[in-house]
């Protein structure tokens, strides 16, 4: 059994067994982790009290109900993205007890999500980009290797994974291709330049053998040799903005989003943009044509003489 997560008032007992049964059941047949159980919790508690306090048990809710809460939330100030996640807990919630014939009808069935938005990437410009790469001493084994690490980063749109997890046989420097195994083990080869693939050469040669005591097939080794963990290459990319002056607000992606972003305001096709990236639909890689534009719309204001 799951514990009793927080309430967010007192319920009646009887609404409160009906989440911590839903909430038992569904950590038994997903096995979904404790944050997200709480998520769920919270969310229920939050319409429970909500109807409760207009009279009608969970169990009762009908479409104007939720409708009504709808609108409490958007009064409130509450973000579409919260709204969309609560409206996931209850939709789950009410389809369980469809299915099991506590209610007759899923009040949920034809209630749409708040539209979400896609949020613009941030993005480096190309002198940030050059200030970044430029940044760890190449006198030290560990910063030669971070320079080489982003120098491909940029150079192939991978992600930060992706990066990490290379070995030895992905690599072809001569050939400047890496052998990628992307999302859902999709495998995909991904062209990167001559400056990446001179740098690269560089480090196999002079700089890797001074990371390890003893063999390994992992490109960038961490100080102990195995595998680097994401967290540990963001963390250095993080320092190297640091001493760059680099004052855009980072993410693990932003050097993913800076090679998209450039290769597009360069002219770029955006399929192939999206092949580099791995992107299995379009419609994922087309939010950088937004980044693009508003990039040259910004370069014909300044330079246009009507701009």
């Amino acid at each position: 059994m799951v514990d009793a997560r927080k309430k967010v008032r007192l319920l009646s007992d009887a609404v409160e067994a009906q989440i911590s049964q839903f909430l038992d059941d569904l950590w038994l047949s997903d096995g979904v982790s404790r944050h997200t159980l709480s998520a769920y919790g919270t969310d229920l508690r939050q319409f429970a009290l909500f109807a409760e306090q207009q009279g009608r048990p969970l169990s009762e809710a009908n479409t104007a109900l939720l409708e009504s809460y709808l609108a409490t939330r958007y009064d409130r100030g509450l973000s579409p993205r919260s709204t969309a996640r609560a409206l996931s807990s209850l939709r789950r919630f009410f389809q369980t007890l469809h299915q099991r014939g506590v209610i007759s009808q899923n009040p949920l069935s034809g209630v749409l999500n708040p539209k979400l938005g896609q949020p613009l990437p941030k993005s480096l410009s190309e002198a940030d980009v050059t200030a970044l790469l430029a940044a760890p001493d190449l006198n030290e084994a560990i910063q030669f290797r971070d320079k080489v690490m982003l120098e491909v980063l940029y150079a192939s749109g991978l992600r930060v994974t992706e990066l990490v997890s290379l070995t030895l046989h992905q690599v072809n420097p001569r050939q400047g291709v890496l052998r990628v195994f992307g999302k859902g083990s999709k495998e995909r080869l991904v062209p990167f330049g001559e400056e990446a693939a001179e740098w690269l050469q560089r480090y196999l040669a002079h700089g890797r053998p001074l990371l390890l005591s003893e063999p390994s097939d992992v490109l960038f080794p961490s100080q102990r040799g195995a595998q680097m963990t994401r967290q540990t290459f963001w963390h250095r990319i993080k320092f190297y903005a640091k001493v760059a002056g680099i004052s855009v607000e980072l993410s693990p992606h932003t050097l993913r989003h800076a090679f998209a972003t450039h290769l597009l305001n360069h002219g770029a096709d955006l399929r192939v943009v999206q092949l580099l990236l791995g992107h299995s639909d379009l419609s994922t890689t087309q939010i950088y044509t937004h980044v693009a534009q508003l990039r040259l719309q910004q370069l014909h204001q300044t330079h246009h003489p009507r701009g």
